[in-house]
């Protein structure tokens, strides 16, 4: 039977500043994904990058008076350097400004729309937040501010290329409504056919080269235009498996996948949902098989964002408490479908309550006792001891229970099922007093003796199934849980903290 084949990416964020922490629950999030769906046995190919071509990125550096490639290359750097600190896996990094895939691809996808006949150039006069790069009516905005960012839009006026959207309303409507382009949560999916049911509009696709300030990928044909910077960066998606060029991948990993996974922030929503699939519809290419939303952080109620004031950088955040702790608090505390108040105290807490205090101690103990009664010797297994058949059934029933989590895009419900068997394994070994059972095999009770042997022999198959099952969730930590209780010369290395107790 042939290998499922699963096509996961994030979304691509401006670099007119360094990363913050609303990024990196992205990027964690679609990296459990991407190793969950290795683990099962899929080939996957995992996606991230930067959108460089934003006229956001020309302010910025306007601002600090340097070069915006210069601006870009040095932001862009922090982005992909991520993949230590948070333990990522990502297969492939695109950046729009530099990679010579993007260029092309882009080139070829805005030239099978026009064939299509879905290009046409206008004149339009709008509201334009630069923020998120979007018009807006008068009616999209509060109070006349941008909903996203709080700021008055611009008034623009030019002859741009626009897209005729509105024709792919009742396909969008179609697809979307029969699950074949799946939106998780489905408060999001009833978002998005609100939004088609309410009537899409045409929407402008480029901008002129005195207001990008030059900056961007030319329109095919038309130099004196520059291609909007959301069909520039959504086409990374594509771009990237080198649609455009001659290269395979792009069959291999588009045109043939089960599945096409975007991860993005609700903000987006609308571009990924809505403008990218009728794009593709319009190139002739296939839609994404799933669109899965996120929520946002915030601190102090604020959303967290590069440029507005309430940024956290994950790199610095994991100098200081280390990675098992951001990813596991990104994991265990963020809920599926509101947003989430980051403190470092909220962060602290969990990760010494359950990392330090509750899997570390666990493990910890389990080894320690079979040094303890056995010399650090692998105790002879058995039939399931009274007082584990709990522990047991957890571990036989946390697979499903984290798939189908994964599947629905809801990672705390996924980790709760992780942590089932620490609380179990921990049950456990309450219920079955392993000392005392030594202290009677002491007595020479021989049956004390099997019995400890089946006690310990399922508590250290627990921790070794637990560090299978979070792999996907603290590959580090599982690394390191595999090695502790994985006997060399038949016997177990002695018992180490996993997790040190952080001091916030």
């Amino acid at each position: 039977m042939p290998q499922a084949r699963s096509y996961i990416t994030t979304t691509i964020p401006y670099v007119n500043a360094r990363p913050h922490l609303g990024f990196a629950l992205e990027l964690v999030q679609a990296d459990v994904l991407a190793r969950h769906r290795r683990q099962a046995g899929d080939q996957v190919r995992f996606l991230t990058g930067t959108d460089d071509n934003s006229l956001k990125n020309v302010l910025a550096a306007e601002a600090e008076g340097i070069e915006v490639q210069a601006l870009v290359d040095r932001n862009a750097a922090a982005f992909a350097s991520l993949r230590e600190p948070l333990a990522l896996s990502f297969d492939d990094f695109i950046r729009t400004s530099s990679d010579p895939r993007h260029r092309a691809g882009v080139e070829r996808l805005w030239r099978r729309c026009a064939a299509a006949g879905d290009l046409y150039r206008k004149h339009y006069e709008g509201l334009y937040c630069v923020g998120c790069e979007q018009f807006y009516t008068s009616d999209d905005l509060i109070e006349g501010r941008c909903p996203e960012h709080g700021t008055e839009p611009q008034l623009v006026a030019e002859e741009n290329w626009f897209f005729r959207l509105s024709r792919y309303a009742d396909v969008l409507l179609e697809l979307i409504s029969s699950n074949q382009v799946r939106i998780e949560p489905a408060s999001r999916r009833n978002e998005v056919l609100g939004l088609i049911a309410g009537g899409l509009h045409d929407f402008s696709i480029s901008r002129s080269q005195s207001r990008a300030r030059g900056w961007g990928i030319p329109v095919p044909g038309d130099p004196d235009q520059v291609v909007y910077v959301w069909w520039d960066a959504l086409g990374n998606y594509v771009t990237s498996l080198g649609y455009g060029t001659s290269d395979a991948a792009f069959d291999q990993w588009w045109t043939h996948s089960g599945k096409r996974i975007h991860l993005a922030g609700k903000g987006v929503l609308r571009f990924h949902a809505v403008y990218w699939p009728a794009m593709l519809l319009s190139a002739g290419l296939r839609v994404p098989t799933d669109i899965l939303v996120h929520e946002y952080l915030t601190v102090d109620g604020r959303k967290i964002s590069k440029s507005g004031g309430a940024a956290v950088d994950p790199a610095g955040l994991v100098a200081d408490v280390g990675t098992d702790a951001v990813r596991w608090w990104l994991l265990r505390d963020v809920p599926r479908v509101a947003d989430a108040d980051f403190t470092l105290d909220r962060l602290v807490t969990r990760a010494n309550s359950d990392l330090a205090g509750g899997l570390g101690n666990l493990v910890h103990r389990v080894v320690t006792m079979i040094h303890r009664y056995r010399d650090g010797r692998l105790p002879a297994s058995g039939s399931t001891p009274a007082g584990a058949e709990r522990l047991v059934d957890a571990c036989a029933g946390a697979p499903r229970e984290i798939d189908v989590a994964l599947d629905e895009f809801d990672f705390r419900r996924a980790a709760a099922a992780v942590w089932t068997i620490v609380e179990e394994a921990n049950r456990s070994i309450e219920s079955t007093r392993p000392w005392e059972l030594a202290k009677a095999e002491q007595g020479a009770e021989h049956i004390a003796g099997e019995q400890l042997d089946g006690v310990l022999d399922a508590l250290l198959h627990a921790c070794l199934f637990l560090a299978d099952r979070l792999t996907p969730f603290l590959p580090g930590a599982a690394a390191r849980i595999t090695e502790q209780c994985t006997a060399v010369d038949g016997i177990l290395p002695p018992a180490t903290p996993l997790f040190p107790r952080i001091e916030s």
